[in-house]
């Protein structure tokens, strides 16, 4: 692995960016109500906060992320109440058909098309026959006015501020119609979705077929 993005702003990204997804986590959770002794997976978990949620839910939680310095931060959240490991989402560990449900938040966007590709694969392999698949990210619009202008500049400042790389993974993401693309070529079908933030952010709550 390169230079970690994320070492500089791990420590307090759960100050300043935390805030804005609250209500997104919570939408995911009321899309597929997590049970007690539910094995979960988080793809690019991140600080943690969704292992946290879940794990509040009576889940076995699980998280994998390719930032010693998210991990850290999540590890030292969480302590054992959680398995998370440094690694690459594209080549996962885990056994086939381990997890009864896979998230990936806002991850999937900062990848270059063809990892994204994989790791949807992955998720696909590791998550249980009849397990579900709950993707949250960016979506192309249509955008509306003016609620969804003023997220999309938002959105905008934060992906540049993010670094060269990562803003044109997310432009990539964008033009290859974000999470719909993805799906559409995958052996996955749709259970529910929704589109949100004035039609920057979409849900989609997903199974293998």
């Amino acid at each position: 692995m390169g230079k970690d993005p994320y070492k500089k702003i791990a420590k307090k990204y759960d100050r300043y960016v935390e805030p804005s997804m609250a209500g997104l986590r919570q939408i995911g959770i009321k899309m597929y109500t997590p049970k007690d002794g539910m094995h979960v997976l988080d793809v690019g978990c991140g600080t943690g906060t969704n292992l946290m949620l879940y794990h509040e839910a009576g889940c076995n939680v699980f998280g994998i992320d390719l930032s010693p310095a998210m991990v850290g931060v999540a590890q030292m959240k969480l302590g054992d109440r959680a398995e998370i490991s440094i690694g690459d989402a594209s080549k996962m560990s885990y056994p086939d058909d381990s997890f009864d449900l896979v998230t990936a938040i806002f991850t999937l966007h900062e990848m270059q098309s063809q990892i994204r590709s994989t790791v949807i694969n992955e998720m696909v392999r590791v998550v249980k026959h009849g397990g579900r698949i709950l993707l949250i990210d960016y979506h192309r619009g249509p955008i509306r006015f003016p609620k969804g202008w003023m997220y999309k500049a938002f959105i905008l400042f934060f992906e540049i501020m993010a670094g060269r790389e990562h803003f044109r993974n997310y432009r990539d993401f964008l033009l290859r119609n974000c999470l719909p693309n993805l799906i559409s070529t995958k052996k996955l079908k749709v259970l529910n979705e929704k589109i949100v933030s004035g039609g920057n952010i979409a849900l989609f709550l997903l199974t293998s077929v």
